[in-house]
């Protein structure tokens, strides 16, 4: 069989820009089509001249492309991918990563295109083209990608749509996460994956060597942390991601300011809510058990101390609390908001989640007070910034925890930063025993497995010819040798009973023995009396087996058969102390011994009797 190959294009020792190429069983896959939101360059895509060396089209090279979730870091290139560089194949993903992912795409595309005037960037009709390649995957549904390509969706929690994908070719699978949380949150429920065992399991390592507080206690800081700030005159920014996180701490605030009956303004980003709204209606099943449970009584998204926010509203006096987007402050409103607030020590920005490298989040989350958020104008930040992990990636409770789950042959780790991962990958070494692999961008890694091939069997086999070879060992039951056929018919390997295979393949039943001829040399002159002496001889070395002659006057062990017949072949001598007869004679005579496959150990045992037993010279000849 072959390996599996596997190259990241993208999230390879890195957080941004998820690309993943896989081959296995002869099919090419690209997992997740991401951009990175730290550059504004060309290194914003994944490189895809490594897979088409610059010359036709990527269709020649991928049988298809899978995306996890709508996250622009792992869909934000599809529109370049498919229509710029050249991809006409399926793109599979779950419906509500279908439904969401275009507007995400185009929200990004305005604030790139229109506001900065980028040029080689994708247009609002190839983001249409792009999605007219979409196949949907539903959950636990296995696709047929062609005959020997399937691929199979999980539940992975982390946002409304995000799947784990099951990949299989051949014998050789693997399973891919994405991106996913194994908490369960206030609107969705935790991953999940039955014990599929892949032969190898690629999984994001985000927080590789984090392992949250209680999500109580998280609730508890940040709610405790914008109530001090509003206390005292502040403005809270919060900035999220459109859906996900968003809805995750609206739910919390909105609970909150009905419980401490608070009168502070909370703002959304103008339009957001009511999509957010809109989508989580329409899929309404991908939620947690309290909303699906809730929701025909009351739409837990329909916010009444949240209202949509405008750009007037950021000279306002007084506290408040606002959601802006996007969530790693690169662009848009939150970074137009903090660029007002920045400058005040009353007021407080909370990131809720991760920060790619390269954006203005990142920046003030690794201790920088002095940033240039513009040409030439560097701008000092007064503001108290405090990171609160709200983010629904899986810890490294949460990745050994799946690991055990799917029970991998190997795991490899990507979406994370390389010293994280070194120390995810020793642990996962140490703890579970598994071989682990973390290839930076570019890199070819290739996982070598010994193919597990599935073989059907018959319950009248396992009922009637099972027999203990080892009745020491500590448990009978696990060493067994089994006796049948194995059938190879319609794509489908099947052990069958001896008689059953024949019936099913229409064959006559035939005996298949094994034949080895023992030569004597000054041998008894006569047949008879010579099987006679071998009789005697055998009945007392072989106590332990049935001994007995035939009516034609052979000799019958269990199943073996001895005879005696005049033609002879080269001898070689070997020494005896068996007395010789007077009636022996320099005339050679052979003896046949002929068994059936079955009792080729009694066969062998018999040949060394005879060997050992028989006067003056001996030969065994080659097993026919």
């Amino acid at each position: 069989m072959p390996d599996i190959k596997v190259v990241p294009l993208g999230a390879g020792q890195d957080v941004g820009r998820s690309c993943i190429l896989i081959s296995l069983g002869g099919k090419n896959v690209m997992l997740d089509c991401g951009m990175h939101m730290g550059f504004n360059d060309d290194r914003r895509f994944p490189d895809f001249s490594y897979v088409t060396g610059g010359k036709g089209r990527l269709t020649e090279y991928i049988d298809c492309v899978i995306i996890s979730h709508f996250h622009l870091d792992h869909c934000g290139a599809l529109p370049y991918m498919s229509e710029m560089v050249g991809y006409d194949g399926p793109i599979y993903m779950t419906h509500p990563t279908k439904a969401i992912a275009p507007i995400l795409l185009e929200d990004y595309r305005k604030i790139t295109v229109d506001k900065k005037g980028e040029v080689n960037f994708f247009t609002s009709q190839m983001i249409k083209d792009c999605m007219k390649k979409v196949v949907t995957a539903n959950l636990h549904q296995t696709i047929y990608v062609d005959e020997e390509l399937q691929i199979k969706a999980y539940y992975a929690g982390h946002v409304l749509g995000a799947g784990m994908f099951y990949i299989r070719a051949g014998t050789e699978s693997v399973l891919y996460t994405g991106d996913y949380n194994m908490t369960p949150d206030r609107h969705l429920g935790a991953a999940w994956v039955d014990k599929c065992r892949p032969t190898l399991l690629i999984t994001e390592s985000t927080y590789a060597t984090t392992i949250r507080d209680s999500k109580r206690c998280r609730e508890r800081d940040f709610l405790k942390k914008v109530h001090e700030t509003i206390d005292k005159g502040g403005k809270v920014l919060i900035p999220v991601f459109a859906l996900g996180r968003a809805q995750e701490l609206c739910i919390l605030l909105e609970s909150y300011w009905d419980r401490m009956n608070l009168r502070v303004p909370i703002y959304f980003s103008t339009g957001l809510t009511e999509k957010a709204t809109n989508y989580y209606k329409l899929f309404i099943t991908w939620t947690n058990q309290k909303i699906k449970s809730t929701f025909v009584d009351r739409n837990l998204f329909d916010f009444k101390h949240i209202k949509p926010f405008n750009r007037t509203l950021i000279e306002n006096p007084g506290p408040m609390v606002v959601f802006a987007t996007p969530g790693m402050l690169h662009s848009g409103l939150s970074l137009e908001i903090f660029k007002k607030w920045c400058t005040s020590d009353k007021n407080t920005i909370i990131m809720p989640g991760y920060c790619v490298a390269g954006t203005v989040g990142h920046k003030i989350l690794s201790g920088m007070r002095k940033i240039e958020l513009q040409p030439g104008k560097v701008v000092e930040i007064k503001m108290q910034v405090q990171y609160m992990s709200f983010s629904a990636h899986a810890d490294a409770k949460g990745i050994m925890q799946l690991t055990r789950m799917c029970e991998p042959e190997h795991v490899l780790l990507v979406h994370g930063e390389a010293k994280k991962m070194e120390f995810l990958k020793a642990k996962i070494n140490h703890e579970l025993g598994l071989e682990c692999f973390n290839p930076a961008n570019g890199e070819t890694c290739v996982i070598s497995s010994k193919p597990c091939v599935p073989v059907d069997m018959s319950l009248k086999l396992l009922k009637h010819k099972t027999e203990i070879v080892d009745t020491a060992t500590p448990n009978p039951k696990c060493s067994k040798i089994i006796h049948g056929a194995l059938l190879m018919k319609d794509n489908k390997i099947r052990l069958l009973e001896q008689d059953e295979a024949l019936q099913e393949l229409g064959l006559p039943k035939h005996d298949l023995r094994f034949t080895s001829t023992v030569e004597l040399q000054n041998a008894c002159r006569s047949e008879k009396l010579t099987m006679t002496r071998l009789y005697e001889h055998l009945k007392q070395l072989l106590r332990s087996h049935s001994v007995n002659t035939t009516s034609d006057g052979h000799i019958l062990i269990e199943s073996v058969l001895l005879k005696v017949q005049k033609d002879s072949e080269t001898a070689m001598d070997v020494s005896d102390d068996f007395n010789t007869h007077e009636d022996d004679s320099p005339a050679s005579k052979s003896i046949l011994v002929s068994w059936p496959y079955q009792d080729e150990d009694l066969g062998s045992y018999l040949m060394e009797v005879l060997k050992n037993g028989l006067p003056k010279s001996v030969t065994k000849l080659p097993v026919h």
